[in-house]
């Protein structure tokens, strides 16, 4: 069976939150509390077990040239009118809007982390916890690299985005990809995905966007043994704007660095020792 995913374009995100809506309603999730957290018009924060969907919002000022039509990437910024070519904005606020969920990575370090075998690949090729096989020990919540994982407090077991598995055995699309009112979110196929995502590329460059680029490949941001993501975004900035890692590496590539460097650290400390009782 063909692996599917999402592909979350940034450019043409509106912040308007329908997707994390249609999320808890179709997967009946609980709510979250209301606070006012003061940072922005984002009170929702950040994923989490009971946030499958989570878009961000991200304040962004400065000086802005923009050249040919203003598109919906342009109107995403913060650009509320037609504009004549060449024209510079100085010091305008805009926003950059991300839905962020779950990268499904194509090796998940959440599912190698998993002790029970609670952490699966389903038929569609997607990371799927299994809640009925969960233990809660938690394991793979410091091994996701991207801070996807979190635990519940009732019981302590985990949970994430399943990519509406129970939608997809129905021949149905994701809850959140069929709310999105722009189709910044698309769900489908990984390789048609990933041709999308390159032609989309491609034709924002043509507009003079160079900027933009896909993250969730194994160059940019499936690096350090992860292998490419099958949820993939397309960035007009750095990761790290959007709160994503720019070179998220598994766990255990750590381990080698980690016991060489207190290898040396122990010679040395001996080394030391040594000297001190010669002298």
């Amino acid at each position: 069976m063909a692996k599917t995913g999402f592909l979350t374009d940034t450019t043409v995100c509106i912040g308007c939150k329908a997707c994390e809506v249609a999320c808890k309603q179709w997967n009946q999730l609980p709510a979250d509390g209301y606070e006012m957290t003061g940072d922005s018009y984002d009170n929702t924060q950040t994923l989490s077990g009971s946030t499958w969907r989570h878009v961000a919002f991200i304040e962004k000022s400065g000086r802005k040239r923009l050249t040919g039509d203003v598109d919906l990437v342009a109107l995403a910024e913060g650009v509320r009118e037609e504009l004549p070519e060449g024209a510079e904005i100085d010091g305008l606020g805009r926003w950059t809007f991300m839905s962020d969920v779950c990268k499904h990575c194509a090796r998940a370090p959440c599912q190698q982390a998993c002790p029970t075998g609670a952490i699966i690949r389903n038929e569609f090729d997607n990371v799927y916890i299994q809640p009925d096989v969960c233990n809660g020990c938690g394991y793979c919540v410091p091994a996701c690299p991207y801070g996807v994982i979190t635990s519940v407090p009732e019981d302590g077991r985990a949970f994430k985005c399943t990519l509406c598995y129970d939608r997809q055995k129905d021949g149905l699309e994701p809850a959140c990809a069929k709310a999105c009112p722009t189709d910044s979110i698309v769900f489908g196929e990984v390789e048609e995905l990933e041709r999308r995502a390159e032609e989309r590329v491609r034709e924002l460059h043509e507009r003079g966007y160079t900027e933009a680029y896909v993250y969730g490949t194994e160059e940019v941001g499936g690096t350090g043994g992860i292998g490419g993501n099958h949820s993939k975004f397309i960035l007009m900035d750095r990761p790290e704007t959007y709160n994503l890692p720019a070179a998220p590496e598994l766990p255990q590539e750590k381990v080698g660095p980690a016991v060489a460097a207190s290898a040396v650290a122990a010679a040395v400390l001996s080394a030391a020792v040594a000297l001190a009782f010669r002298r």
